[in-house]
């Protein structure tokens, strides 16, 4: 994330080349790594109730903006939340953590046999960014939303690699396919944190802290604080899944996701109060990550 901010200032990755390489971290890079990891995953996942994952990525994902969207309506206005347009922001950005370029490669690190739990867990999470979310940052359906869902080249990755694995059809795939995906998912991560940090210099660079330091307060309470607390204790008490419970605690660790900035702009709405709790909740996440990891690790019963 350093090197895409400096990046950015020095100009060698400037904003007008952000949307085309979203498009192709989306549509290219992150599809050939969920495809990758799941067909050659040591684990037997041919056995398992493969989607229940994706139940629970959907179901917290909406636990979040709802709870979000509560007190950005409630209390909103004492932090500076007075238009329709800064609650929307709020509750889209305050309701969903970071949930691919930070978690995954903490996840091969310090919890590998979560990996692929997490993929598909991630699937669930897109489908709620991508109907309850977008809900919330337009207000209104828009029509043809199922069809950018549903046929969403990540989620179709997952799910075509978990029928292939399920059905051994993964034995027969030529090697080139399999190498190919594995070379262009191995740069998925880095080139997410590059892009993901040449935005936060952005609206860094962007922010009056004297105007917007009462929503990076709220912000934090939502997002650092209250959600990560509800998510441990669902991890605690909602499954006895070590992989799933390793992928809860990964994500009650997560900062706010930076994609919700790409929909403010797309939609119209406050995007200063999107990159406030972005930006803040990710730049204290340096401090929030290993503290909430290893307070859930102890809670869990891992370490």
């Amino acid at each position: 994330m350093a090197v895409g901010a400096l990046s950015r200032y020095l100009k060698w990755l400037t904003s007008d080349v952000d949307r085309y390489l979203a498009a192709f971290l989306a549509n290219v890079l992150l599809p050939s790594f969920f495809f990758h990891r799941i067909l050659t995953d040591k684990n037997d996942i041919g056995t398992l109730n493969a989607w229940v994952p994706a139940f629970f990525g959907f179901g917290l994902t909406v636990l979040g903006f709802i709870v979000a969207t509560f007190f950005a309506y409630t209390i909103g206005h004492w932090f500076g939340l007075i238009e329709s347009s800064s609650k929307r922001s709020f509750s889209l950005s305050a309701g969903i953590c970071n949930y691919g370029y930070i978690p995954i490669p903490i996840a091969e690190l310090f919890f590998p046999a979560c990996l692929v739990t997490l993929l598909v867990h991630n699937a669930g999470v897109d489908l709620a960014l991508w109907s309850v979310g977008l809900f919330i940052i337009s207000g209104k359906g828009i029509k043809g939303s199922w069809r950018r869902m549903l046929f969403s080249p990540p989620l179709m990755s997952v799910a075509v690699a978990l029928i292939i694995r399920q059905s051994g059809l993964n034995l027969y795939l030529p090697r080139p396919v399999i190498q190919m995906t594995e070379q262009l998912g191995r740069c998925s991560i880095p080139m997410g944190l590059v892009l993901s940090g040449a935005i936060v210099f952005d609206c860094v660079t962007a922010l009056n802290l004297k105007r917007v330091w009462r929503s990076f307060i709220l912000g934090m309470f939502v997002r650092v604080l209250l959600l990560p607390v509800v998510f441990l204790l669902i991890a605690k008490f909602a499954t006895d899944q070590k992989e799933l419970q390793e992928v809860l605690l990964l994500q009650a660790a997560m900062p706010a996701a930076t994609f919700p900035i790409v929909m403010t702009r797309l939609f119209n709405q406050d995007v200063e109060t999107s990159c406030t709790v972005i930006v803040g909740t990710s730049l204290m996440g340096i401090i929030t990550i290993p503290v909430w990891i290893v307070i859930g690790s102890s809670w869990l019963g891992f370490s």
